[in-house]
């Protein structure tokens, strides 16, 4: 049967998530996951009926939340359903590409591939920042330009200036889709009063992180309404469950956003802590962060990120050189695994 897929898909390596890599332990830190486990109300009387596709409570919550309007508003299946989404529906496949500028999230390359589109890469500069010029020079055929903000696995934002200045460039050419799933750790760092000034902008985000969701997976696409009105066309009929829809209403009420709001403070708080310990570690170079993790460069990478997982510190590994992705977890949680890390060390 496997000879029967599309060669592409013989081909593919799938997107190594935390789940399919699995490992035992207490101690989860490599999901980039919120250590908050908030408990919903659930009303099952309605699951006879097909949802709407995009139920209106709903978009008009997560419109106000994002202080857009509701017609620039597309809920999805996670933000990696919006990824698919613009692919399928901007990109040609054999004709059109997209680009993204590593080390950063994997599925955009993952998404691409399946659809049958080419990938283009523009590597990020030494200092994490987008380099414009090589992009300018290879975005013929680009259709989508992906750049995730803050950066997964990095931690690092991109200058506004540089964002501003690839919309420029991109005009009447390719949409500039910005990942902001890590943006409600630091909301004043968001693209979104951009939209009324570029029809050419995407902004994907998600309430797997500040709104500790990710099991219910509900992201949203922001866009321009004509954008939203192509993604329409390509979505499924029934995508946001019944369930779904009610449980991010609640978390985008009143008293929901005050929780996250607390919660994300004491994320933060616990982020600069790590950081703090870890920065008084010989040898070690912890990079600034502005999501719910840390990137971490070791002496010893490889060989830290197995003992903790031999441990049952479950952090993630990462492609860059000598270098741990470790999520923010309850005080308790950071304590731990910073406590082992001296230990290690000593």
């Amino acid at each position: 049967m496997e000879k029967l897929a599309r060669k592409k898909i013989q081909q593919l390596t799938p997107y190594q998530s935390a789940r399919r890599i699995g490992g035992t332990g207490d101690i989860w830190l490599n999901a980039n996951e919120s250590p908050f486990d908030n408990e919903y109300v659930l009303d099952c009387r309605r699951l006879n009926r097909y949802a709407e596709c995009q139920p209106k409570q709903l978009i008009d919550a997560y419109a106000s939340y994002a202080q857009v309007k509701p017609e620039q508003v597309l809920t999805t299946r996670g933000a990696d359903e919006g990824i698919e989404l613009l692919i399928r529906a901007y990109c040609e496949p054999g004709q059109d590409s997209i680009l993204y500028c590593p080390p950063t999230y994997g599925m955009y390359a993952i998404s691409a591939e399946t659809i049958g589109v080419e990938q283009k890469t523009v590597a990020l500069k030494p200092d994490w920042q987008l380099d414009l010029a090589s992009i300018e020079a290879s975005l013929e055929t680009v259709k989508l330009v992906f750049v995730c903000n803050p950066n997964n696995p990095t931690g690092s934002l991109v200058n506004k200036e540089d964002l501003v200045a690839l919309l420029e460039m991109t005009k009447d050419r390719a949409i500039v889709v910005i990942d902001e799933a890590y943006i409600d750790f630091c909301m004043d760092m968001s693209s979104v009063e951009l939209l009324a000034q570029y029809s050419n902008l995407a902004i994907l985000r998600t309430m797997s992180k500040a709104f500790a969701l990710a099991g219910l997976r509900c992201g949203y696409t922001l866009a321009n309404q004509e954008v939203i009105n192509v993604l329409l066309k390509v979505i499924a009929p029934y995508p946001v469950p019944i369930p779904v829809s009610d449980i991010a209403v609640s978390a985008l009420g009143e008293a929901g956003l005050a929780k996250m709001q607390s919660q994300v403070l004491e994320l933060n708080a616990n982020r600069a802590y790590l950081k703090a310990g870890l920065d008084m570690l010989e040898g070690i170079t912890v990079f600034d962060g502005w999501g719910n993790f840390l990137l971490i460069q070791f002496p010893d990478g490889d060989a830290l990120f197995k003992s903790t997982w031999d441990t049952g510190i479950i952090l993630r590994n990462s492609p860059l050189e000598n270098c741990v992705r470790i999520s923010v977890g309850s005080r308790d949680e950071c304590e731990k695994v910073l406590g082992y890390i001296r230990n290690y060390y000593s």
